[in-house]
């Protein structure tokens, strides 16, 4: 799986980013998959690399289709 990396900033957590580079904060299965190796904090602390996978629009769209509780 091709992705990119992110270096994180004070205050980020997994939801912005997922809306950040899906635009969509629900989508934080791609990006807890990819990060299998760190903990799933609340809030990131700055200067972790974060892989982000590429995902295609389909992707994405499937995900907004839901409704939230779902997502």
């Amino acid at each position: 799986m091709e992705y990119i990396e992110h270096i994180t900033q004070a205050g980020e957590r997994w939801d912005t980013i997922a809306h950040r580079y899906y635009g969509d904060a629900t989508l934080l299965s791609p990006l807890v998959e990819a990060n299998e190796h760190l903990r799933i904090l609340p809030v990131l602390p700055a200067g972790l690399p974060v892989r982000v996978p590429l995902i295609d629009d389909a992707e994405a769209l499937s995900a907004q289709d839901l409704p939230p509780w779902m997502r």
